[in-house]
């Protein structure tokens, strides 16, 4: 058995050897001219993948740490939260835990939400933001986000706060055009960074929301964070190494072609879609299918632990089904830095294990 499984997991992803070896510099204090250097020097990359001129927010923290910000700075008093898996359904507990109201419009596991399911939820409630997951991790369900951003234009005045955890650096997201407020993702998806540090994109009427909503707390404060932001510096100590790792793996996404970037990961996708549909069954409903991740309905009733342990002994891992899907479902990561070779690699060692 190698000492390393190449990770094929919805998260943490496969870290390249120039990115981890960043972390192991050494440490500069974070109020020192070179690490404003640093922070400045990672931003307009960012934005350049974002396609956005909005502030950029890196966080010492994971995804999570960002969707509690969203709901604390940007949710007055109710929030419309599309659930449609677990991560969604965290966003939702997460608003409440800050004493926000919630409304949840819910639908089965493995869909994905259209333009029309999000214009009908705000006809029916008067709301001051919705929480939407673009791409929810549990069941690899993709929403149409920028079906939805249209009918978001028609209602300035509700935030529109988005996970995009398992979709950002992966696929083509323009937050400008599609008028997103908080635009959150944690680093160790398709970012390909090692978990620890998570990054947002605020627009500036989210910053003029989070001006009127009392107790957004101190440490994802937003306000504290526009503070600083002119000088590229953080309220609170970063994680350094981080910022270091990430400098230099945004360097290698630009590098590479945005175009190019999520190119690979759709033909990635469609790889493991085709192999799905071959010998299983592909979960999530056609047409909400996720570029970074495919979630497979296991038709055979295979023991995914066991396939698990063999593929550990070709040096591979991939993800079981997420929570009530356990079992019954197994998921394949296509995002990051994992190439169609590698892919090719995982599916015919899957093929060789099970005797297709």
């Amino acid at each position: 058995m190698t000492d390393h499984r190449k990770l094929f997991i919805p998260g943490p992803t496969e870290v390249l050897p120039e990115v981890r070896a960043e972390l192991s510099r050494p440490m500069i204090g974070h109020r020192f001219p070179e690490c404003a250097e640093l922070i400045g020097s990672i931003i307009p990359l960012v934005q350049h993948m974002l396609y956005t001129k909005n502030m950029i927010y890196l966080s010492t923290s994971s995804g999570t740490g960002l969707m509690e910000a969203a709901v604390r700075n940007c949710v007055r008093e109710t929030c419309l939260c599309f659930v449609n898996g677990a991560f969604s359904k965290r966003f939702m507990q997460i608003a409440e835990s800050n004493g926000k109201k919630t409304i949840p419009v819910e639908i089965d596991w493995g869909k994905g939400f259209s333009a029309r399911m999000v214009e009908q939820a705000l006809e029916q409630h008067e709301v001051d933001a919705i929480a939407l997951v673009h791409n929810e991790t549990s069941t690899a369900a993709m929403s149409d986000i920028y079906g939805i951003a249209g009918v978001m234009k028609k209602h300035p005045e509700v935030s529109f706060l988005v996970d995009m955890v398992s979709s950002m650096a992966g696929v083509k997201l323009e937050i400008d055009e599609l008028g997103v407020d908080v635009a959150l993702a944690s680093g160790q998806k398709a970012l390909a960074l090692p978990p620890g540090i998570a990054v947002a994109a605020i627009s500036g009427r989210a910053l003029e929301k989070a001006r009127t909503v009392q107790n957004r707390g101190f440490y994802f404060d937003f306000l504290n964070v526009e503070k600083n932001y002119a000088k590229n510096q953080t309220h609170i100590t970063p994680t350094i190494p981080h910022l270091y790792a990430m400098k230099k793996q945004m360097e290698l996404i630009i590098d590479e072609g945005l175009e190019n970037r999520w190119q690979r990961h759709h033909q990635m996708a469609e790889r493991v879609r085709a192999w799905a549909g071959e010998h299983f069954e592909v979960f999530t409903e056609e047409g909400y299918r996720s570029e970074t991740l495919t979630c497979i309905t296991n038709t055979r009733n295979i023991n995914i632990s066991e396939m698990n342990k063999k593929l550990a002994e070709r040096g591979m891992v991939l993800g079981n089904g997420y929570g009530q899907l356990k079992d019954k479902t197994f998921r394949i990561a296509h995002m990051g830095e994992l190439t169609l070779a590698d892919i090719e690699e995982l599916l015919g060692a899957i093929d060789e294990i099970l005797g297709h």
